[in-house]
C-alpha cells in the first residue's frame, strides 16, 4: 500500500517562501512520476507541477513557472515543492500525488491528504 504524507504548509506573507515535502512509502517510488496539485473550496483540483521518475524532466503550470521548483530525492522517497514569491492566489490545499507524468488528475493513482498553504496580502 502506498502512502503519501505532505508537510511544510503554513501561513506566509505575500512575497515569502515555503518548502513542501512529500514522503512516500513503497518500493516503487523511483519508478513513478510525482506531482503537486492544489485545490481551493468550490474549485476543481488544479495542476501545479510534475517531475519524472528520474528527476530529469519537469513540467509546471504557467501560473507558477519561474516561482516554484519541484525536485525529488529517490534515496529518501521524498518529493519537494519549493515555492518562492508567493501570492495570495497561491492559497490552497496542496496535494502530493504519484503515478504518471502529466497535467491531469487522471494520470495519477495515489494522493496524499493535503497540506494547507495560506498567503496573506
Amino acid at each position: 500500500q502506498v502512502q503519501l504524507v505532505e508537510s511544510g504548509g503554513g501561513l506566509v506573507q505575500a512575497g515569502g517562501s515555503l518548502r513542501l515535502s512529500c514522503a512516500a512509502s513503497g518500493r516503487t517510488f523511483s519508478r513513478d512520476a510525482m506531482g503537486w496539485f492544489r485545490q481551493t473550496p468550490g474549485k476543481e483540483r488544479e495542476f501545479v507541477a510534475t517531475i519524472s521518475y528520474s528527476g530529469s524532466t519537469t513540467l509546471y503550470d504557467d501560473s507558477v513557472k519561474g516561482r516554484f521548483t519541484i525536485s525529488r530525492d529517490n534515496a529518501k522517497n521524498t518529493v519537494y515543492l519549493q515555492m518562492n514569491s508567493l501570492k495570495p492566489d497561491d492559497t490552497a490545499v496542496y496535494y502530493c500525488t504519484k503515478g504518471g507524468f502529466g497535467r491531469t488528475t487522471s494520470k495519477y493513482d495515489y494522493w496524499g491528504q493535503g497540506t494547507q498553504v495560506t498567503v496573506s496580502s
